[in-house]
């Protein structure tokens, strides 16, 4: 449906006019890359290997996160279908002739597009030329990681669809965005490398939808053997897997909320 690629490009267009907030954001983000380095630096100048990290790892998912902040969105902003639910303006978009699901989804992945590009990648591109990132070497390598950060910007959408459609029965979303705000980016690796939690904590972490958005990306571009399966082909698999449960979840649950609306205002 064309319908589909026109969503797309409006998700795009619309993000694409926040200039200054873009710019800020990747002094932001460039900054607190700089000081979340400096401080692992320091780290590992103490002791040189962390469960198989050493620094140059742990510098390299630093701007990998930073780089990804905004793509997958963990810590938000919040999808407007959480406000428009608790105003009944979803009322009209339930009118549209395509799912909710499809169409949330294609807006949101237009704003991502704009997000990795026009603020991930120069944040990226800050920690290039003031550390020692470890990069990929072949094309290969780099198009598995594109594939990676693509299926992470898939799941960030899913969970944050997810927080917001639970407003069809709690009405205000605000409380869920108060705890995953808080508990995504720890389980996510964005706050700290994964592989530095105590090993059992960082397993059961690891395979949450969470570090699907950030500490898998980070370690597909690393080559790292903790990938589920020890390649990054393990790692795309899990992704893809949670990406289409999410997505499963989500359609259920607004098939199952939309068969009986309570519209608040309307």
């Amino acid at each position: 449906m064309r319908v589909y690629p026109a969503v797309y490009i409006r998700g795009l267009r619309r993000y694409s006019t926040y200039r200054a907030a873009t710019i800020a954001g990747i002094f932001t983000n460039s900054v607190f890359g700089c000081i979340n380095a400096a401080v692992l630096l320091a780290l590992f100048s103490v002791r040189p290997e962390i469960n198989g990290y050493d620094a140059a790892d742990a510098v390299t998912q630093v701007f990998v996160c930073q780089a990804l902040i905004a793509t997958v969105a963990i810590m938000g902003p919040p999808l407007d279908l959480g406000e428009r639910i608790r105003s009944g303006a979803v009322g009209t978009d339930l009118l549209r002739p395509v799912p909710l699901l499809g169409w949330w989804l294609a807006e949101d992945l237009g704003r991502a597009t704009f997000s990795i590009v026009f603020r991930g990648v120069p944040t990226f591109l800050v920690g290039v030329l003031l550390f020692d990132l470890l990069l990929p070497g072949t094309l290969g390598h780099w198009t598995l990681v594109l594939a990676s950060v693509a299926l992470a910007a898939v799941i960030g959408f899913a969970l944050r669809y997810l927080y917001e459609v639970a407003g069809f029965w709690i009405l205000d979303t605000r409380g869920i965005w108060a705890v995953v705000g808080l508990v995504g980016p720890v389980a996510a690796g964005m706050l700290l490398p994964l592989p530095l939690f105590p090993p059992a904590v960082a397993d059961v972490l690891r395979v949450l939808p969470w570090a699907a958005t950030v500490q898998i990306p980070a370690e597909v571009m690393l080559g790292k053997e903790s990938l589920p399966g020890g390649t990054a082909a393990g790692g795309l698999a899990l992704q893809a897997g949670w990406a289409a449960a999410l997505l499963l979840l989500g359609a259920w649950l607004t098939s199952l909320a939309t068969r009986k609306v309570v519209v608040q205002g309307g």
